[in-house]
């Protein structure tokens, strides 16, 4: 039962990651107000000024492919890591392709870069939290002190 329910998660955080990806839409930064308004904080303020919206447009990629590390090393299973990280790679490899053909996108290769971060993040975070839950068992059974 768990293991659909990861299923229906994973297809539906697929749809999404297509369409925030390939959608010939755009959004404009500049006319979010609430991102515009973050960015002329941030460049108040002098511990904060260095980021930009470069460094924030990295970031959203890199935290938009955590989950796809976390999800497929969690239906893989902590042996196939590797096999999640393939994913997460060709993933983002196939979108970074495509984008080449839509007009309205821009494809990049701190995309890529970016984008496999975060894949290796999502991984990482389903490995500590294995790791957690093993050691809470251990504890339980009274074998890990």
């Amino acid at each position: 039962m768990l293991r659909r329910v990861l299923l229906a998660i994973t297809a539906g955080y697929l749809l999404l990651v297509a369409w925030i990806t390939l959608n010939p839409a755009t959004a404009d930064p500049h006319r979010n107000l609430l991102l515009e308004g973050l960015l002329a904080s941030f460049a108040a303020t002098p511990l904060l000024a260095w980021i930009d919206y470069d460094v924030v447009e990295f970031t959203a990629n890199i935290l938009l492919f955590v989950p796809m590390g976390f999800l497929f090393a969690v239906l893989l299973g902590r042996w196939r890591w590797w096999l999640a990280f393939a994913i997460g790679a060709a993933a983002t490899l196939t979108i970074e392709f495509v984008q080449l053909f839509l007009p309205a996108r821009v494809s990049d290769p701190r995309d890529l870069l970016a984008n496999t971060l975060g894949t290796l993040a999502g991984i990482a975070v389903a490995a500590a939290a294995d790791g957690r839950r093993r050691t809470l068992l251990f504890r339980r059974a009274g074998v890990w002190n």
